[in-house]
């Protein structure tokens, strides 16, 4: 049977090869159908009805009469029920709801996703549903960029450079500036022998970046130009028992701080069990090189991605072990930081799959959930990944994943007003830290509790946790905890009425990029607060930075923040828009702020 497809990505239409399919009837008709394709819990009636229909003299029957229409046009598409939800049944398939669908990567191509979510329509007589259609191309942009770029890593993983060459250059006529996907293209071209054109790339995208940035190029683009990997002894015997001693030393030299060290010898090792014919031997490698680099030298980049891609495509991906759970989690928290929750859900679902009877695995992964469920405020969601992931490290006896798991779930009660809660959870995860020596995850943690003395009005205990928490992130140079702890010195020194103070801790906290998004959006909602109670111009440009990075990377709770922003600056359709979308969110700490702020 031929599919149908309902494309709501570009100028909507209904495709179906041979035929030409009738089409829904106007403009309000294509805005129900991708309102209803995008929210997976389905949609109030009355809501729906007074989004769309704000200023119509019976909305339910507008309503009515739109899905009327839907059901005309699209028959083997149900929708149903109060709330409404719409299921697709064979042959029907829809670009957008695939691409924010938790699958397979390998189950829609990414180079047929070209254009706008209902490009070329606009709403002005439905301002809040205007609102929200900015988010969302916003959001389905930022998907469909990582789609490409996670499908060109798989492409050069398989084998196939030609293939990562035009999907990394389709990315790359969306984004020029993505430095992921240009150290993909570099890679590819090299893998293809193009060793000319890779150099020309290179210079293409330095020059790129210092006429229209004024910064150099990425460090990542040009080790692309380079080898996967250290020069080997030609003598050395390339066979597991060699393989396994340079894991063990690299272990053993990143436990005792040597990081250089034991990332050459991790890099040795992957050298190695290339030359072998053992496919799990150099899947294990590269999973053990990749996780050495993101959480003991901040490695976040096309690099690890790379390194993971290609333990799958060595390790057989869609079988279950603990290498290939250990990839994909991995490749769901680079995600998760990135900042593209669409598909970082998908990553999560396959490494819990392949964890299957393996419960040390699955506390990491639920711990990796819970921070996705935490940043797109879902908190009860997070609340139980956390609890969950506690409890199976507890069993385990894994102390330093008790203290994770334990520290993101006083991050949730904090971030929910719950302060003793969060202060409970995170002096007990500071025990485990002190137990374990676990000085790199220790910033976070004591920036933290400061915030909850600072949110009980404990200015000089909240003081003096956040200062020790700055200092410790810069020494470390960890960006990360280095944009929550400026973060808290600004909100810290606006709670004592210092604003010229709390706008230098800003400028501080901006300085760095942190890969984790999160951090950043946290850090320009304080940004904008400022700004506001200083009557600073920038203001404006804060609160829009905030909306842009909130709206793309699915940060909900945020999104609400910059429209309360703007509303405070004077924008009356986000003024419209907060009490829609907060009604979404299930946080008394927000309720409460937007009552303080809005008068509600």
């Amino acid at each position: 049977m031929a599919e149908t497809w309902i494309r709501l990505l570009g100028p909507p239409r209904i495709e179906s090869a041979g035929t030409t399919p009738p089409q829904p009837r106007g403009r309000k008709a294509w805005a129900v159908l991708a309102y209803l394709a995008l929210q997976p819990d389905g949609a109030g009636r009355s809501r729906t009805a007074f989004l769309l229909f704000p200023d119509a003299a019976d909305p339910l029957g507008a309503l009515r009469w739109n899905l009327s229409e839907l059901r005309r046009a699209l028959g083997g598409v149900s929708i149903t029920g109060d709330p409404l939800h719409m299921a697709l049944l064979p042959p029907w398939r829809c670009d957008a709801l695939e691409l924010v669908g938790p699958g397979s990567i390998a189950g829609i191509d990414p180079r047929k996703l070209d254009g706008q979510l209902l490009e070329g329509q606009s709403f002005a007589d439905s301002p809040v549903f205007d609102s929200w259609l900015a988010d969302q191309r916003y959001r389905l942009e930022n998907s469909v960029q990582s789609l490409l770029y996670e499908a060109s890593l798989a492409a050069l993983a398989a084998g196939a450079p030609a293939e990562a060459v035009e999907l990394t250059s389709q990315a790359l006529r969306r984004d020029p500036f993505n430095t992921d996907c240009t150290a993909v293209l570099v890679k590819a071209l090299v893998a293809l022998g193009e060793h000319r054109q890779a150099h020309e790339q290179v210079t293409k995208s330095a020059d790129l970046y210092r006429r229209e940035l004024g910064l150099p190029l990425p460090a990542e683009v040009r080790r692309a130009l380079a080898g996967s990997g250290p020069a080997a002894d030609p003598a050395l015997p390339a066979n597991p028992a060699t393989v396994r001693s340079y894991l063990d030393a690299g272990s053993a030299s990143l436990s005792a701080g040597a990081v250089d060290r034991g990332l050459e010898q991790l890099r040795l090792a992957v050298v190695l069990a290339q030359r072998t014919a053992d496919r799990h031997l150099i899947a294990e490698s590269l999973v053990t090189l990749a996780g050495a680099l993101i959480h003991q030298a901040g490695g976040r980049g096309a690099e690890v991605a790379d390194f993971l891609h290609r333990a799958l495509s060595a390790e057989a991906a869609d079988g279950g072990s603990r290498t290939a759970a250990t990839a994909y989690r991995e490749l769901g928290y680079l995600t998760v930081q990135r900042g593209v929750p669409d598909r970082a859900a998908g990553w999560l679902e396959r490494a819990m799959r392949a964890a299957a009877a393996m419960p040390a695995e699955q506390g990491r992964i639920l711990a990796i959930q819970g921070m996705l469920a935490s940043d797109t405020a879902h908190y009860e969601d997070a609340v139980a990944a956390f609890t969950e992931s506690g409890r199976l490290a507890t069993a385990v006896r894994n102390r330093r994943q008790q203290a994770f798991s334990e520290a993101l779930l006083g991050r949730v009660h904090l971030l929910r007003g719950d302060v003793e809660r969060a202060a409970a959870c995170l002096d007990q995860a500071l025990e485990w830290i002190a137990e374990e020596h676990w000085t790199a995850f220790e910033p976070f943690v004591t920036g933290l509790r400061g915030e909850t003395y600072l949110a009980a009005g404990r200015l000089e205990e909240a003081a003096a946790l956040i200062d020790r928490s700055w200092v410790m992130a810069e020494l470390a140079g960890d960006h990360c905890y280095m944009a929550l702890a400026a973060g808290a010195e600004a909100r810290l020194f606006l709670a004592h009425g210092d604003l010229a103070a709390a706008e230098h801790w800003i400028a501080r906290g901006l300085e760095p990029t942190p890969w984790y998004l999160w951090y950043s959006a946290r850090l320009l909602d304080t940004a904008a607060e400022v700004a506001i109670a200083a009557g600073s111009p920038r203001a404006t440009e804060f609160a829009d930075r905030l909306a842009a990075l909130a709206s793309r990377s699915g940060l909900r709770e945020f999104v609400v923040r910059a429209q309360s922003h703007r509303a405070v600056l004077g924008d009356d359709a986000a003024a419209q828009a907060v009490p829609w979308l907060a009604k979404e969110i299930d946080n008394p700490a927000l309720t409460a702020f937007l009552a303080r702020r809005h008068g509600w």
